[in-house]
C-alpha cells in the first residue's frame, strides 16, 4: 500500500468510503473498551494475593529492632523496608525514607512544603514573584497537574530517545533563578518508554542552577518494570553521580511498589542526600507519627529481597509482554509505511507513545470513543493539556484482556486511518 501522503484526491476519496463502511460496522458492535490509564490488570493484581496471608492474628508483628509495628513510632520506615526499597532504588538504607502508599502523594507534599516553608532554609516559593518548572514533553499528566495546581509556570522541554533536551535544560536552569525544578521519569518514561542515557544522567548531576533551591524530581516509577529478560534498558544511578559532581543535594528520587504489589496499597519512598532527608523529616514530624508499618512489614516478608522483587516482576512481564507485542504488531501491520503515524517500541514500563499527523490526535481519540474505545485524552501528555502539534496519544495496553486489547487496537488503527484521510482531504 502506498503512503497516504502520496495518494491523489480520488484515491483518498475511495479509501475514505471503504474506511467509513468499516467504521460503521465496528460501531454497530457496541464495544465498551478502556485503554485510557496504565492500570495493572486483574491478573497482575492476583500475583500479590499471597501477601494478604503473610501477616496473621498470631504473627510476630515486631520489626527487626523489636518495635511493635501495630503501634506509633519509626517515622521514616522500619529498617528492613528501608533496606528493600533501598535495594530497589540502588541506594544505602540511610539515604531513604519510607512513606505511605503513593509516591505521587510525596511529590505533591514536596511541592506544597516548598511553597509554604521553602527548601532547606530558602525563601518559601509562595513569597516569590515567579516560580517555574521544566516539563519534559510528552510527559506524565499527573506531574503537570501538581505544578498547575500550585500556580507554577510550566516550561516545555522536548524529549529525545536519550532523555530531555539537555542543552535547553542547562541553559534555562543556569540563567533563571525562578526555575525551581524539573519533572523526570528517567526509566521507561511515561509515555514514550525512553530511558535517559548515561550522558544525560551525568549532565543532570553536573547542572549549575541559578536557584539554590532547584531540585530534580526524579520519579523512578518503572525502575524494575522490564518487559524482557534479555533486552533491558540500563539507567545510571543519579544520586551517586550527583555526589561525584559535588552536587549531593540536587535530586529527590521517588519510587514505589504501586505497580509491583497493589497500586492502592503499596509503599512509597524517597531517596536523597542527608541534608534533604533531614529537611523532609522536619515537616514529617508535624505531619504524621508514622506511616503504615504493618504494610511495610507485609511487603518485606512477602518479597524478602531484591531477587524476590525481580522474580515477581518477571511474572508481571509475562502478562504484559504479549499485550505490548499485540499492540505493536497491529501498529506495524496496519500503519507501517503509510506515513500517517510513528510510535515507540519500549522495553519496559506501561505505555506506548503514538504520534499522528499534526492536528489529528484529538479527532482520533474522539473517533475511537465513538466506536466504544476510551483512550487517554489527547493533550494529556503536555502541561495544561495543550499539545502544540495535537499529535501525541498515549496508549496504555495493561488493563484490558488480550482479547479486548486486540479489538481496541483494531479500532485505534482504523480511527488513525480515517482521521488521517480526512485531514489529507482537507
Amino acid at each position: 500500500m502506498k503512503k497516504y501522503t502520496e495518494m491523489n484526491h480520488d484515491e483518498l476519496l475511495a479509501l475514505k468510503k471503504e474506511l467509513d463502511k468499516e467504521f460503521e460496522e465496528i460501531k454497530a458492535q457496541g464495544l465498551a473498551l478502556d485503554m485510557s490509564r496504565g492500570k495493572p490488570s486483574n491478573a497482575q493484581l492476583d500475583l500479590s494475593m499471597e501477601m494478604m496471608d503473610v501477616l496473621k492474628g498470631d504473627s510476630n508483628l515486631k520489626c527487626e529492632t523489636g518495635v511493635d509495628c501495630r503501634n506509633y513510632g519509626v517515622i521514616d520506615g522500619i529498617p528492613e523496608a528501608k533496606r528493600l526499597l533501598g535495594e530497589m532504588s540502588e541506594v544505602d538504607p540511610e539515604h531513604i525514607i519510607i512513606y505511605g502508599n503513593s509516591s505521587l502523594n510525596v511529590m505533591f507534599d514536596s511541592i506544597a512544603r516548598s511553597m509554604t516553608q521553602g527548601v532547606m532554609g530558602n525563601t518559601p516559593w509562595c513569597k516569590l514573584d515567579k516560580v517555574k518548572f521544566l516539563c519534559p514533553v510528552p510527559g506524565y499528566d499527573r506531574h503537570f497537574k501538581i505544578t498547575e495546581f500550585f500556580g507554577i509556570e510550566m516550561i516545555n522541554v522536548p524529549m529525545t530517545p536519550e532523555g530531555p533536551d539537555m542543552d535547553m535544560v542547562e541553559k534555562l536552569v543556569s540563567e533563571d533563578d525562578a526555575i525551581k525544578g524539573i519533572w523526570c521519569v528517567p526509566k521507561y518514561s511515561n509515555p514514550q518508554g525512553y530511558t535517559y542515557s548515561k550522558e544525560t544522567v551525568e549532565r543532570f548531576a553536573r547542572l549549575k542552577p541559578a536557584a539554590p533551591d532547584f531540585r530534580i524530581y526524579w520519579d523512578n516509577a518503572y525502575s524494575i518494570h522490564h518487559l524482557y529478560d534479555d533486552n533491558q534498558d540500563f539507567l545510571v544511578e543519579i544520586l551517586g553521580e550527583c555526589v561525584k559532581a559535588g552536587n549531593p543535594d540536587l535530586v529527590y528520587k521517588f519510587t514505589s511498589t504501586s505497580k509491583v504489589s497493589f497500586p492502592g496499597s503499596g509503599i512509597a519512598a524517597v531517596a536523597a542526600s542527608k541534608a534533604n532527608l533531614d529537611d523532609f523529616r522536619n515537616y514529617m514530624q508535624i505531619q504524621t507519627i508514622g506511616h503504615d508499618k504493618l504494610n511495610q512489614l507485609r511487603h518485606v516478608r512477602f518479597f524478602k529481597d531484591l531477587e524476590g522483587l525481580h522474580a515477581h516482576m518477571r511474572k508481571h512481564a509475562d502478562i504484559l509482554r504479549p499485550k505490548f507485542e499485540l499492540v505493536l504488531d497491529t501498529l506495524d501491520k496496519e500503519l507501517g509505511g503509510l506515513g500517517i503515524g510513528e510510535w515507540t517500541k519500549p522495553h519496559g514500563g506501561y505505555f506506548i507513545s503514538f504520534d499522528s499527523l499534526d492536528g489529528c490526535a484529538k479527532a482520533i481519540v474522539a473517533k475511537a470513543k465513538e466506536a466504544g474505545v476510551v483512550l487517554t485524552g489527547a493533550g494529556a501528555t503536555y502541561p495544561y493539556g495543550k499539545d502544540p502539534k495535537d499529535s501525541n496519544i498515549r496508549i496504555a495496553p495493561s488493563f484490558p484482556t488480550l482479547e479486548d486489547l486486540g479489538k481496541a487496537a483494531q479500532v485505534f488503527v482504523l480511527c488513525v486511518k480515517l482521521v488521517s484521510v480526512e485531514k489529507l482531504l482537507g
